[in-house]
């Protein structure tokens, strides 16, 4: 398979069931960060080729710390939910403890999503690209894959952080005689979006001459394994550079009234912006005839649409 390393086909081939499971859990990762970042400079544009986000995968920025976590996310979520689902051969619903502020007389079990399962396949599938390197101690390109492991946890950690108990009332004309909980997994855009408040805090690290990272400013705390870190500063991404997986943001639209990111000040970088005028087309004064049609008018609305110059 193109873009895999020489372990993660090794796994490939051993668990040839997960691997439609990965491509999911990769698709809603890319889906996932193209809408937390649809108002921001960089946009998680993916190109064609063996890596999606292009030389992005490069460089050790903050873009490239959440594109680490939220793939490891996804691809975690995917496995974890397939193993309840049972689309796989090797595992099957969660066996995970019953949690400890559980109520005594509810019953922990029905078929939880398997968290645990779906976090130690998802270390050994992602992880192991970063772990066959050899590289010089100290070095960027160690640092850089440093950088990798820790954002791949982050990011696994994420799953479970926001997973939650979820239980069931059973019982004759709905009295809820019986209640039984278990393990399941929040809805991805939560996930999402706390990864991404892990982006916006993210910590600058480098690597030491022992091959270990440390924070470059000691006024910040060290950050934790939940913590998504980087090694160095991201462009602007305001004009199209290929060599640092820049698309620029010419031609994007923009708010003109907005003064956060997605405003026409920021989104264009100062350059200015054009003004178009657009006529849609939609149905409008849609009425109902007996019986049974319903007739509508097409109205033209006039809208402006801004594109940063």
């Amino acid at each position: 398979m193109v873009g895999l390393s020489a372990g993660q086909l090794r796994l490939c081939q051993l668990y040839l069931d997960h691997m439609v499971r990965v491509s999911a859990g990769v698709h809603t990762a890319i889906e996932e960060c193209q809408y937390q970042f649809r108002h921001h400079r960089w946009n998680c544009s993916t190109v064609q080729g063996p890596s999606v986000f292009g030389p992005l995968n490069q460089f050790g920025t903050r873009e490239s710390a959440f594109v680490n976590a939220i793939t490891a996310a996804g691809v975690s979520y995917a496995v974890s939910r397939s193993c309840r689902d049972g689309q796989l051969s090797s595992c099957s619903c969660s066996r995970a403890a019953r949690p400890k502020d559980l109520q005594e007389e509810w019953i922990w079990g029905g078929c939880g999503d398997n968290l645990e399962y779906g976090y130690k396949f998802t270390q050994s599938f992602v992880d192991v690209r970063e772990r066959e390197k050899r590289m010089r101690k100290g070095g960027y390109q160690q640092g850089r894959s440093l950088m990798n492991l820790h954002n791949n946890e982050a990011g696994r950690r994420a799953v479970i952080k926001m997973s939650k108990v979820s239980c069931k009332c059973h019982g004759v004309s709905g009295s809820c005689s019986l209640i039984t909980c278990w393990q399941q997994l929040p809805s991805f855009r939560e996930i999402g979006d706390y990864v991404k408040d892990k982006y916006d805090g993210a910590t600058e690290v480098k690597i030491n001459r022992r091959g270990k990272l440390e924070i470059t400013d000691s006024r910040f705390s060290v950050p934790t394994a939940n913590d998504l870190i980087y090694i160095e500063d991201s462009p602007n991404y305001c004009i199209a550079n290929e060599t640092v997986g820049s698309f620029g943001t010419e031609g994007r639209a923009c708010n003109r009234s907005s003064h956060a990111m997605d405003g026409c000040n920021l989104l264009c970088c100062g350059r200015g912006y054009n003004t178009q005028k657009l006529n849609i087309k939609e149905r409008c004064e849609c009425k109902f005839h007996w019986c049974c049609e319903v007739r509508c008018r097409v109205c033209v609305n006039t809208v402006e649409m801004h594109t940063c110059k």
